[in-house]
């Protein structure tokens, strides 16, 4: 019981068809020759970084801190000490946000407090004028 794989193969005759497997091969060496050969692209920016020593620090004021802390039920603490409410948070603010250089504004909420209490202290302080302000503790968040 055999299978017919055209005409000529029964008796041993020459098939008409061209034998593809060695063109394959090539093909194949070919591309891999092309792939080693292409140069690696690296994604890189050229940057001019100063030599030498840095400049030595005269004159440098260190900026004020702000703790900020937000508790869990939207109590607000400034250095430590409770604000009454969003008036008095919002009147620190705008005395801090005149002073020539602004202080610095550390924000650190409460794992457990709802967005809307952090975001309202966040859209005080960008209204008022205050533009140094960073988030501390994240990584309490990773969990």
């Amino acid at each position: 019981m055999g299978m017919s794989v055209g005409p000529g193969a029964e008796d041993g005759g020459v098939v008409p068809e061209m034998n593809t497997t060695p063109l394959i091969d090539v093909m194949l060496v070919l591309l891999v020759m092309l792939i080693i050969t292409i140069p690696v692209q690296t994604h890189a920016v050229k940057l001019d970084m100063p030599a030498g020593p840095p400049p030595p620090r005269e004159n440098v004021v260190e900026p004020e801190v702000i703790t900020i802390e937000v508790d869990f039920d939207g109590t607000v603490y400034w250095n430590g000490a409770v604000l009454s409410g969003r008036e008095e948070m919002e009147q620190r603010m705008t005395q801090k946000a005149a002073q020539d250089p602004q202080p610095e504004v550390h924000l650190h909420p409460n794992r457990l407090v709802k967005y809307k209490y952090v975001a309202a202290v966040l859209a005080s302080a960008q209204r008022l004028g205050l533009n140094k302000i960073g988030m501390v503790g994240n990584e309490q968040f990773m969990d």
